[in-house]
């Protein structure tokens, strides 16, 4: 007989949802301290990666970046016990959010929306909270290899009202279905799916594999794209979401490609105040411009 996960997971999340933020704050030092310690290899990706995009950082300041980074993507996991189980109104103590008039404009004027969310540590919180205050959202899936961890991921982001979870291998189509009928969309375009369908436009000045989506959805739908950006303080356990305003002009004039490096710099411009936030473990360069180009990682 196959023992199950599902009500042990269940158990922890549901732990960290209902503790006090001091305890909390503990749950994710402790993991943040152990975590590039078991997870060698996902260490040496976000080496790697700090290293091809601040090359002219010290050696050291780079290692305390990791260091941090890993202290950061700890207390996340911790959170989403709180963003999965938690009360109500201790998210909204603790994910704080500011921009909401930019959605409520749009919502008015029956916009199609794009809620462009890359890659930060606090993406989960701001999806959280950005599903209490929307009552209806769409948003891509890539689902989970164990079942029961699928399963709780699933049922935790789709919490508060309706939330559509599109999986990964449905494609870009879902999304566009739920476009179309008003359904503003969570989409995250700072991921290397490979070559098919991707420009390699740069990110920190290395070419990156980037679906040029965002552009192309917009530019056939007349969508607004409006940008999320998160940041988690690790001295209070707050997050602070900021839902940007919909970027001008865009695509505008510019083919997909010039479009997409536009979002890059932009992405990169949200990085760089807190580098630390951004998720580093991914492996951002895994596809190469050139076949047989030696590999990063």
């Amino acid at each position: 007989m196959m023992f199950s996960k599902l009500p042990l997971l269940r158990g922890v999340f549901r732990y960290f949802g209902r503790c006090a933020a001091p305890t909390r704050l503990r749950w994710g030092r402790l993991l943040g301290w152990l975590a590039p310690h078991v997870l060698r290899s996902r260490r040496d990706i976000v080496r790697t990666n700090l290293a091809l995009c601040f090359p002219d950082l010290p050696a050291t300041r780079r290692d305390a970046l990791a260091r941090r980074h890993f202290r950061l993507l700890a207390q996340s996991v911790v959170d989403r016990g709180l963003c999965w189980f938690g009360p109500r109104q201790s998210i909204l103590d603790t994910v704080r959010i500011s921009g909401l008039d930019h959605l409520d404009a749009l919502l008015r004027a029956r916009r199609p929306i794009i809620l462009l969310a890359p890659h930060f540590i606090g993406l989960d919180a701001a999806a959280t909270r950005l599903t209490l205050f929307l009552k209806e959202s769409a948003t891509l899936y890539t689902p989970q290899s164990d079942g029961d961890v699928d399963h709780l991921v699933r049922e935790g982001r789709g919490r508060f009202n309706l939330v559509h979870l599109i999986s990964r291998q449905e494609g870009i189509r879902g999304l566009i279905r739920h476009l179309r009928h008003g359904i503003p969309v969570y989409y995250l375009p700072d991921m290397d799916f490979g070559r098919k369908g991707a420009v390699f436009v740069p990110f920190f000045g290395v070419p990156a594999a980037t679906l040029p989506t965002t552009a192309q959805i917009a530019q056939a739908w007349g969508a607004a794209v409006v940008p999320i950006v998160s940041r988690l303080d690790l001295a209070s356990g707050t997050y602070q979401v900021d839902v940007l305003a919909p970027i001008e002009a865009f695509p505008g004039g510019d083919g997909p490609e010039a479009a997409t490096t536009r979002l890059n710099q932009l992405i990169e411009s949200w990085v760089r105040p807190d580098p630390a936030q951004y998720y580093w473990v991914h492996r951002r360069f895994k596809t190469r411009p050139v076949l047989g180009e030696p590999k990063y990682y």
